[in-house]
Order: structure tokens, then C-alpha cells, then sequence
């Protein structure tokens, strides 16, 4: 299937490696000028590399204000930006006990306010030139909460409510902005859990990880004009893990 994506312009948070690094690196093979980001600069280098991304800048998204200073340099490299992919990855493992007040407006920074600092300075000239894609990579937390992923649960729950806010807004001239839930995905983070084969078959139906590819592969298509008539939607790639509605 023709994408027609070539020529088009993408900032990807969070991509240096895991799931961002896979959409990413599917964006730029469909012809798309990309440009990542991450907090550790010889990371960054090196997938800019492997990857063949055009640009590539450090930013802290649990620093306030860092979104939208990335999202500004961006586009003073790239001159307009078509794709913005949010994905911030996840928080240290909590409980509401074990998390101080100051965690929480830490992981508030980076889950919410990042991904609304980069949404509030695009969606002006998305807007004009009556197109744009906004694609927030979230998690299955949204809908069923997690063991252990507090603040996470917490902040990603409102995402939707958000994206069907903007929806109502910004339809009309052509944007459009999804929520990417990945399960239990083949990238770093899953593997520090440990999770035996047999415990991996007992809660993903499908019985293996998800690999990143998947999850890309459907943001290529959504960012597309293929994918122009689904909107405000919160999309599962995970197996068959969530068991809710």
C-alpha cells in the first residue's frame, strides 16, 4: 500500500531506542524527513545514524518548558512540522504510598505537560496548512490500570478525554490526533521485568511480546492521508492483553 508519506516532516519524542526509535525509523523509510529526540546525546547520534534520521536534538521532557523548546527547534530545522509523534516512555515503578508529592509532579511533567507543551506549538500551523497528524504513544494503562505503575495509570486515563477535546476543535482543518496503546512490548523496559515465557503466555493471548515494527507500521499508516478519517481514537497493540472494552 502507497503511503504517499515522501516529503512529509515528523518530530518523534522519545526515540533514541524502543518503540519511538521503531516508528521513527518506519517514518523515514516511507520517505519522511524526521527528526528525533532523547535526553542522552550519544544515543541520539547513534540512531541518527542507523536510522538515517535528518536531525536530531537532546531534550529532558520532565524539565518544564523542554517540550516546547524542542518542538521550536524543530521546527526551526525543518521549517514545518506534519507528524508529531508524544512518547515520553514510562515512570519508575510506584505505588501511591511509596510516591512522594515531588514524583508526582515530576511524572505529571513528563507523561502530561510534555506532550501538551509540543501539541499547543504545532497545532497553530497544522491548523493553516490544513493538515497534521498527532499520535500520543500511551499504554494499555489507560484503560486497565497496571501493578505498580501509579502515576502512570493516573496520568495516561486522561489522554483520551483530551484527544476527543482537540477532536472537536481541529477536525474541520484536517488534523487529526490517536492514541497508540502498546501491551507488552519487546523493548528494554520489558525485558528489566523479567517476564518468563510462561508468564508472558499466561496474559498476552497471543502468547508472545509485541515488536516495535507492529506498533510503527499502524503510526505510518495513521500518519498518512490514508488514515485521515480515524480520529480521537485509543488503538490496542497488545495481543489481545487488554481484557476491557
Amino acid at each position: 500500500m502507497e503511503l504517499n508519506l515522501r516529503g512529509k516532516k515528523a518530530l518523534v519524542m522519545g526515540s533514541s531506542q524502543g518503540i519511538g526509535k521503531a516508528v521513527a525509523d518506519s517514518l523515514v523509510r516511507e520517505g519522511v524527513e524526521v527528526c528525533i529526540s532523547s535526553r542522552t546525546e550519544e544515543n541520539l547520534k547513534r540512531t541518527a545514524y542507523e536510522i538515517n534520521a535528518a536531525h536530531f536534538i537532546t531534550c529532558d521532557l520532565s524539565v518544564q518548558g523542554a517540550a516546547k523548546e524542542l518542538t521550536r527547534k524543530a521546527l526551526d530545522k525543518m521549517g514545518h512540522i506534519d507528524i508529531l509523534i508524544t512518547n515520553t516512555g514510562g515512570p519508575e515503578k510506584n505505588s501511591f504510598d511509596d510516591t512522594s508529592v515531588e514524583q508526582w509532579h515530576k511524572d505529571y511533567q513528563s507523561l502530561w505537560m510534555s506532550p501538551i507543551e509540543a501539541i499547543h506549538e504545532l497545532l497553530p500551523s497544522m491548523k493553516k496548512n490544513r493538515f497534521g497528524r498527532v499520535l500520543m504513544v500511551s499504554s494499555i494503562a489507560a484503560k486497565e490500570p497496571l501493578s505498580g505503575l501509579t502515576t502512570s495509570n493516573a496520568f495516561r486515563a486522561g489522554f483520551p478525554g483530551l484527544v476527543k477535546s482537540l477532536v472537536n476543535e481541529y477536525s474541520e482543518f484536517g488534523v487529526t490526533f490517536n492514541i497508540l496503546l502498546p501491551g507488552y512490548t519487546n523493548t528494554d523496559r520489558i525485558k528489566n521485568l523479567n517476564l518468563s515465557e510462561e508468564r508472558i503466555r499466561e496474559i498476552v493471548p497471543a502468547g508472545r511480546l509485541g515488536d516495535p515494527r507492529e506498533l510503527a507500521d499502524l503510526a505510518c499508516f495513521l500518519s498518512s492521508e490514508r488514515g485521515s478519517y480515524i480520529t480521537g481514537q485509543s488503538i490496542a497493540i497488545d495481543g489481545g492483553a487488554l481484557r476491557s472494552h
